[in-house]
């Protein structure tokens, strides 16, 4: 089967600044990001398949995003950020009015931001962008499944969010997002990351754990307004580790990027098929291991060309039968 790609992206932003007493500033901007494309597959059923397809490289989207300073380095932020596809007009991300991300906060020129509400989680926040698919690839380059997030697949709900400055190139964070339900931890997620840039030289590792993923709508990750999940596996417990680095060399950045998915207790019919056969026993973990290489090169500073190769290892862990007595 051969599949290609034509994509066109625009994107543009309108900002605005209000100032008042005390010369307090704020500044509030709209934003956004059409992306569309025409796909060809030469194999579909055994016949060619053309279609229009929406958010091939980036998701489309518009937002407000704003800030008012509050003096001593301090400033009330907040975004508010809406994903659409461009073929039938409808809301992404299961048809939340403002699915991408949705936050308020406090930040501090010195010590970083605290942020409330729908959000990215670590691996996303500081691994993804040494990753082809969350740089300059979109989500044509996504290792399989998504397994491992770094498309961006599932953000988090009730989550707080730490992000430090940037201290000399080196910066951290993490994040907690609640359960809110009884039970404490159903359907709750913990993240951190890290990330150090000097010069040519970008590394960063990430972590990200959820117990019972789509458990409850009103969880970390959750059910969307139609009734479908939120994008996660659905799963007792989600545990992805990350590592990876990018360097360049002249108009040359090299990259790659290791990632580990832990999937326990998986229930998910639509992955019901990378299990062994089924007279064997569901599966009872699941897990993937991604290796990713990938090189970009700036022909000119509007234009590149890159590449990429990932190998994904999975195994399935089955229970064939249980000893009684």
């Amino acid at each position: 089967m051969k599949k290609w790609w034509l994509v066109m992206s625009v994107s543009g932003a309108v900002s605005c600044a209000l100032s008042g007493a005390a010369n307090a500033q704020s500044t509030v901007t709209l934003y956004g990001l059409i992306d569309e494309g025409v796909n060809y597959t030469n194999n579909v059923g055994g016949k060619s398949l053309y279609a229009l397809s929406s958010g091939d490289v980036q998701g489309s989207r518009w937002g407000l995003r704003g800030s008012e300073d509050l003096g001593g380095g301090l400033s009330a932020i907040f975004k508010l950020e809406s994903g659409f596809n461009v073929n039938n007009g409808k809301f992404g991300q299961q048809g939340r009015a403002f699915g991408r991300q949705a936050y308020v906060g406090v930040s501090s020129t010195n010590y970083g931001a605290l942020t409330l509400g729908r959000q990215y989680d670590s691996v996303t926040d500081y691994l993804t962008s040494l990753t082809a698919n969350g740089s300059w690839g979109g989500g044509m380059f996504s290792h399989p499944y998504d397994n491992d997030n770094t498309d961006d697949t599932f953000r988090l709900n009730n989550a707080i969010k730490y992000a430090s400055a940037d201290y000399n190139g080196f910066s951290f964070g993490g994040m907690y997002a609640f359960s809110n339900t009884s039970g404490f931890a159903l359907n709750r997620a913990i993240s951190a990351g890290a990330q150090y840039s000097n010069g040519s030289l970008t590394i960063a590792a990430a972590y990200l754990d959820i117990l019972n993923p789509n458990a409850n709508a009103a969880g970390a990750v959750s059910l969307g307004p139609n009734g479908s999940g939120d994008g996660s596996w659905t799963a007792e417990r989600q545990r992805i580790w990350g590592a990876g680095i990018n360097y360049v060399v002249g108009s040359a950045t090299f990259g790659f990027a290791y990632t580990r998915t832990n999937l326990s207790q998986p229930t998910d019919t639509q992955y019901a098929s990378l299990a062994p056969s089924a007279s064997l026993g569901a599966a009872s973990m699941l897990k993937f291991n991604n290796y990713e290489f990938n090189m970009k090169y700036q022909v000119t500073p509007a234009f590149f060309v890159g590449g990429m190769y990932t190998y994904t290892q999975m195994t399935a862990l089955v229970q064939i039968g249980r000893r009684i007595g």
